[in-house]
C-alpha cells in the first residue's frame, strides 16, 4: 500500500472517471458492467465504453466508466480519477491515464500478458510496480485478488473483491452495500455467493 496526496472522497453529484485494465479471460468488462449497474442503482448517470479489448486469453483489455453526467466515454492520459487494475503489469502500463493524486486499486497477482509469454516484454517485480504507482497516485492498494477469489469460491470473483475495496475506501459515490445489491440483481444466481463473499473480503481489506 502507498499513501501520499490523499484523494478526496466523492459524493453522487461529482463527476468521476474510472479506468479499468486487465488481460483477456479475467472478466475486466464484466467488472466494468457490474460497477456501472451499481452506479445506476445509486441514481448516478453512467457512460461506459471499451477502450481496447482482445477476446483471446492474455490480450490487453481496457475500459472506462464515467460517472456524473458525461456525454461520451472518452478518456485521455492524465484524466482518470481512479484506476482499477486486474493485473499488476497492466496497472503499471495504465498509469499514464491516472491524474496526479488519483487512486489505484490493483491486484498483486501476476497473470503474464501475451507480450511477456512471447518474450517481448520482461515482467517487473511488484516492488517496482508499487513504487511507480506511488509516484503518481494519492493512494494505492494492492490486493491478493486471486487468493481472495479462491477463498470465496471462484478465482474470478477476485475482481469483485477489488471493486469492494474501492467502494469501502470511500472514493466511489456509493457504498459496498450498493455493489452488493448490484451483484444480487445482475449476476447469474450461481455466481452470486462467491462474488458476495469476495466483495465482503475486499471491503474488509481496506478497513
Amino acid at each position: 500500500m502507498t499513501m501520499g496526496r490523499a484523494m478526496k472522497k466523492h459524493d453522487a453529484q461529482q463527476r468521476l472517471r474510472i479506468y479499468f485494465t486487465g488481460v483477456g479471460g479475467q472478466g475486466t468488462l464484466t467488472a466494468t458492467t457490474l460497477l456501472a449497474h451499481a452506479a445506476m442503482l445509486a441514481g448516478i448517470d453512467v457512460v461506459a465504453g471499451e477502450v481496447h479489448g482482445m477476446a483471446q486469453r492474455g490480450g490487453v483489455v481496457e475500459s472506462v466508466l464515467l460517472l456524473g453526467g458525461w456525454r461520451s466515454p472518452r478518456l485521455d492520459f492524465g484524466e482518470a480519477d481512479i484506476l482499477l487494475g486486474f493485473e499488476p503489469l497492466e496497472t503499471l502500463r495504465g498509469l499514464p491515464y491516472l491524474r496526479p493524486g488519483g487512486a489505484v486499486f490493483s491486484s498483486c497477482d501476476p497473470l503474464p500478458p501475451l507480450s511477456v509469454s512471447l518474450g517481448q516484454t520482461a515482467y517487473p517485480d511488484m516492488a517496482f510496480i508499487e513504487e511507480q504507482t506511488g509516484l503518481i497516485a494519492g493512494q494505492s492498494r494492492f490486493l491478493p485478488c486471486r487468493q481472495m477469489g479462491i477463498a470465496a469460491g471462484s478465482a474470478q470473483s477476485g475482481n469483485t473483491a477489488l471493486l469492494g475495496a474501492a467502494c469501502a475506501s470511500g472514493v466511489l459515490p456509493f457504498t459496498a452495500d450498493t455493489l452488493k445489491e448490484a451483484v444480487k440483481k445482475f449476476l447469474n444466481a450461481k455466481l452470486q455467493e462467491s462474488n458476495l463473499k469476495a466483495l465482503a473480503a475486499g471491503a474488509t481489506f481496506v478497513r
